[in-house]
């Protein structure tokens, strides 16, 4: 028998995707752009931000809530590109190489996050926004004092006139497009659909890292790192070591965020060296709980939709605004107070909603007997027949 569409059910889990998609809407009508334009705008965004906010959902599935800690991979993704940068290595090969630069960079960084977290638990998004700026921090005096002291770099268009530090902003022309143009290169002509240009090798990592996803979800590691995020006590009991667990999916994420980060860099063409990961987490955080996710909720499509959703708005509201208002300054000021609006909506509700599933697991079982009185006669029978069965 087919099971009943309960629409009061669908909205109550999707009312955040719901509410954005409707503001959306609006806006877009509002702004008066043509849909070709948001269209290419759109997959755009989808391809150079999907894979950040991928990233988030090992740690979440393990109980750690958004990791905010997100800057430590993006700080490990630019240096890894100042490097590459610094030496001339250029397309497709640079970027490859950058992501292996960065990845050791990122374990240091994913075991040293993931530690502070274990001695955080309950405060872990707190601690892990603080954690990213004080990060960025350090990588900012790394940057600032270590590149062209420290750390030698030959090429002096991206450092400082004092002869060491690197340039607040750096042209990205060597590795500008590298995966976005990669499948066009080959081919020889852009790839569309319509008249809407796909980056479709950008694409292709996001959908491995998908398929990656939905492999680890289902390997011992990934049960492992499901069930500590349901509950320590019951996982640590179980022989699972909770604290590694966790620093392992701390890691995972900061080695992803900082590939997100490249692709996203490769994207924008130029690198704000000293502010561009000041709100990679924070926009990535936002697109997750824009798409409805949570630690019971953290699937792949919810973060496609998220994505999608969030950058819509980003998309169409400028406009929209100067529309509504005259002045592109108080357009913008609009802009960002309805984005974040809505995303303090959603923090809310992914909290009332967690706190209601934690209510129904624990008192479930009256829902679906009835009263306390039929439960009471469901004992007394029971018992009355364990007696019956003890004198036969």
């Amino acid at each position: 028998m087919a099971k009943k569409f309960d629409f009061k059910m669908f909205l109550s889990k999707n009312i955040v995707p719901i509410i954005f998609l409707l503001i959306s809407a609006v806006m877009a009508v509002l702004s008066g752009l043509s849909p070709g334009y948001i269209v290419q705008d759109l997959v755009s965004r989808l391809g150079r931000n999907a894979f950040l906010v991928l990233s988030l959902l090992i740690p979440l599935i393990a109980g750690m809530g958004i990791n905010f800690g997100l800057a430590l991979g993006a700080c490990a993704g630019q240096i890894a590109l100042i490097l590459v940068t610094d030496w001339h290595i250029v397309g497709a090969p640079g970027m490859f190489l950058a992501m292996l630069i960065s990845i050791p960079i990122s374990i240091v960084l994913g075991i040293f996050g993931g530690y502070l977290l274990n001695n955080a638990r309950g405060r872990e998004m707190i601690t892990a926004y603080v954690l990213g700026l004080f990060m960025i921090g350090v990588y900012q005096i790394v940057v600032l004092f270590g590149m062209g002291r420290v750390i030698p770099i030959q090429d002096e268009t991206i450092l400082l006139s004092r002869g060491f530090g690197i340039r607040n902003t750096i042209k990205l022309d060597g590795v500008s497009g590298s995966f976005d143009a990669l499948v066009d290169r080959l081919v020889g002509h852009p790839i569309q659909i319509g008249s809407t240009n796909i980056p479709v090798f950008s694409f292709v990592l996001v959908a491995v890292l998908c398929l990656l996803t939905w492999w680890f979800r289902r390997t011992k590691l990934g049960q492992e790192v499901r069930a500590v995020g349901q509950d320590m006590g019951v996982s640590a009991a179980s022989g699972i070591n909770v604290n590694r667990t966790r620093i392992i999916a701390m890691v995972i994420s900061t080695v992803l965020a900082g590939f997100g980060q490249l692709i996203w860099l490769q994207n924008i063409d130029v690198m704000t060296v000293y502010t561009g990961a000041n709100s990679v987490a924070l926009y990535a955080a936002a697109a997750l709980l824009v798409g409805g996710a949570s630690a019971n909720k953290a699937g792949i499509s919810r973060v496609i939709v998220g994505t999608g959703l969030f950058h819509l708005l980003f998309i169409v509201m400028p406009l929209a605004g100067v529309r509504i208002f005259g002045m592109s300054a108080i357009a913008e000021q609009f802009r960002v107070f309805v984005s974040y609006s809505v995303i303090a909506v959603a923090l809310v509700i992914n909290a009332w909603s967690a706190k209601k599933e934690k209510d129904q697991a624990l008192f479930g079982h009256r829902t679906h007997v009835g009263d306390t009185a039929s439960i009471d006669k469901a004992d007394s029978e029971k018992v009355d027949g364990d007696a019956s069965d003890a004198s036969v």
